[in-house]
Formats: C-alpha cells, structure tokens, sequence
C-alpha cells in the first residue's frame, strides 16, 4: 500500500540522507563499531547536513519547522542502512522537546545555536541505578543554595546515551522530598554544563547492542548548578517528563518498526544469493512463506506507526497511544528480526552481518523508554482497568 504521511519535500530529504549515508557512513561504520563510539566530528557533518536544526525555529539558527516526520524518515533510513548516528538522536529526538518548551529566552538564544551547528550536544539524564522505570524513586538532589544563586548537584545516573560526547545534560534532580500524596513532586530539571568542576564521565557501558552509542555512567559531586540552568518551573519535572514521553515512545516504536524492515531487505537478499541444494534459498516454500509473514507483520507495524505520527504532528497523541505503538511495533520487531536471522544460518551470528547487529540492538527497545510491561499498564490504565 502506498504511504500517505509523507510528502514530497519529506521524501527529498529521505534521498538527501540516503545519499549521506551511503557516501559518508557505510564505508567507515566497522571502524565506529570497533571504537564503540560515533567520532565527535561526525556530528558537525549532520549538523551541516541540517539534521539538527529542522525543528529549531529560525530565529535561533534552524529552519522552524513543527513536525516529527522529519526524524521519522532520519530513522527510517539509518535503520535500512543497518547504521547509526549514536546519542544524536538523542540530542534532537528527546533534548529539543525540552529546549523549546521549558527553556528561557536568554537560554534558547545561548543553546540553540550551538545546538544547531552541532557545537553543543545535549544528553538527558534520568535513570539511576536501582530505580529503572521508576523515576519518581530517584535519589540524585539539586540543593538551592542560601543565597539563592546556584544549586548544589549530588548523585549518579546510569544508561545515560549520548553521555560521553555531551557538553550539556539535561540531568533530572530531586530539589524537594516527595509529598504525602505525590511521591512525584520535587524533582527539577537542570541543562547542567559537563565541565563543571565535580562532574565525572564513568565508564562507557559495554553493551549487547548499540554499540557506536556512548552510553555512560555519570557522576555528580558537589557540582554547582547555577539557578539560570534550570529548566522550567522547580519541583515540576515529573510533569514535564511525561508531556515528552509519547514523543521519546512513538520514536522508540518507529525505530523498531525500521529494523524490522531493514531486517527482511538483508533476508531477502541474502537468500537470493545463498545457494543450498543446488539452488537458492529463497526459492524453497520454507522461506517465502517466512518472509511473507514477516511483511505482513510490518506492514501492520507501518500503519501503526504512520497512524501516531500523524496524531503527534496534530498534537494528538496520547501517552496511551504512544504506549499501544511502542508495545505493538517493538513485539513485531522482535519476532521479524529473529525469523529473519534465523534464514541467514550461521551467518545470521556474525556480526559482520547486518541483521545480527539489527538482532542485537532491537532487543533494548522492549527497555527503555519504559518497559513493555509499564506500556501495558499505562495501556490497561486508559481501558479503566
């Protein structure tokens, strides 16, 4: 069926960063995949190629524009490439959200142009160890100092994408005890600077998957914060994490929804040109029939994800919705890259083989932005149960 969310201009830039990638990411992906890291460098590269400014309004250096769907086709195609740009997602997909809605005037003119030219990279810093989902359990504080200038940063985060290569982080603070019927009150946001003194970058977690995404350990001691890098009003964070949460969800379930795309152009690929028994793999009943299931699987997850984003460009999507699209689009994930790695054999578990790096980094996307079992209880919360 022919897609109707995207429009001409969206599907001119969809060749843009095709072409992008294919010239300047491919050749050189083994050798981030080797390092574990995205070179800093390469993201002054996306930035000239204005990936980081379309949502930016144009007074800050961007190009004003109120739609997700660009990121969409960014995901769309890093994943059919079987690629990544590492944290950089997360500086646009979900720092920007909170720049624009949260930040002061003076802040947006002193952060979004860098945040534009790819001069200031933003990280966002909410789980910690221990609490996973729950963030109204966070133990980190932010204490208002006696003269009222700057806050005083104590704890750690973990799982923190993005957290080498930030200049700034959006880090997510206790600044008042929870209250006797919200346990969510008093936690505050800060666009914390990553020289400050008392601030530590830990180790860069091994992951199973990701692996050109710096993900860190982060530190806090003693780290003063000044009262100017607050972002919105103090002891309403919680709030302000949950408008962005069905934005962060919906990209987690249209990042999903591409690697199980990606997955079966690898598949059919493959078995094209895989020769068994004096012929090739794709042409025995075993293997259309797989495949085939597997594409009416995401062609399902397509009208799901197509669906959500319309309904986020309207301002319409509920953290239900995000939730039903993120629990549905990454189960089918998870089924259509392991039938699709299962028709490449051993091959499929050499990593130099892209369906099992697709294999690998899909599995955290069940995790994080909420489990699936949190999406299946925001989902059961909204049917009144």
């Amino acid at each position: 069926m022919q897609r109707t969310v995207f429009t001409d201009e969206h599907e001119a830039f969809r060749k843009t960063v095709r072409a992008f990638v294919e010239s300047r990411v491919v050749p050189v992906y083994d050798q981030w995949y080797e390092a574990g890291i995205v070179p800093r460098e390469f993201y002054r590269e996306l930035a000239e190629l204005g990936v980081f400014g379309i949502e930016v309004p144009e007074e800050y250096g961007g190009a004003g524009i109120d739609s997700f769907k660009f990121q969409a086709v960014l995901l769309e195609e890093t994943a059919r490439a079987g690629v990544s740009f590492g944290g950089s997602g997360v500086h646009v997909g979900l720092c920007l959200p909170y720049l624009k809605n949260l930040a002061t005037e003076a802040q947006k003119q002193c952060w979004l142009p860098g945040f534009v030219s790819g001069e200031i990279m933003f990280a966002i810093a909410m789980t910690e160890p221990g609490t996973g989902s729950d963030l109204a359990g966070m133990r980190t504080t932010a204490q208002l100092s006696e003269d009222g200038t700057h806050y005083v940063l104590n704890g750690a985060k973990t799982f923190i994408t993005g957290g080498v290569h930030a200049d700034r982080v959006i880090v997510c603070a206790r600044t008042a005890p929870p209250s006797d019927t919200d346990r969510r009150h008093g936690i505050s946001l800060f666009a914390v600077d990553t020289t400050s003194p008392g601030y530590a970058v830990g180790r860069k977690l091994d992951k199973l998957g990701l692996k050109v995404s710096d993900t860190a350990e982060l530190s806090f001691t003693d780290v003063r914060v000044p009262v100017s890098d607050l972002l919105g009003e103090p002891h309403q964070g919680f709030d302000y994490l949950g408008q962005n949460l069905p934005q962060e969800r919906l990209s987690i379930a249209l990042g999903a929804y591409a690697q199980a795309k990606a997955a079966i152009r690898f598949a059919v690929e493959y078995t094209r040109d895989r020769m068994v028994f004096g012929q090739p793999v794709a042409q025995f009943q075993n293997t259309k029939f797989e495949l085939a299931a597997c594409q009416a699987e995401v062609d399902a997850a397509e009208a799901v994800v197509d669906r959500a984003l319309e309904a986020l460009d309207s301002g319409e999507l509920t953290p239900a919705d995000a939730a039903s699209a993120k629990l549905f689009c990454t189960e089918v994930a998870s089924r259509v890259i392991d039938r699709c790695l299962q028709l490449h054999g051993g091959y499929g578990y050499i990593t130099e083989y892209p369906v099992a790096r697709l294999y690998a980094d899909n599995r955290v996307n069940r995790i994080y932005g909420g489990t699936s079992e949190v999406m299946k209880m925001i989902i059961a919360k909204n049917m009144g149960l």
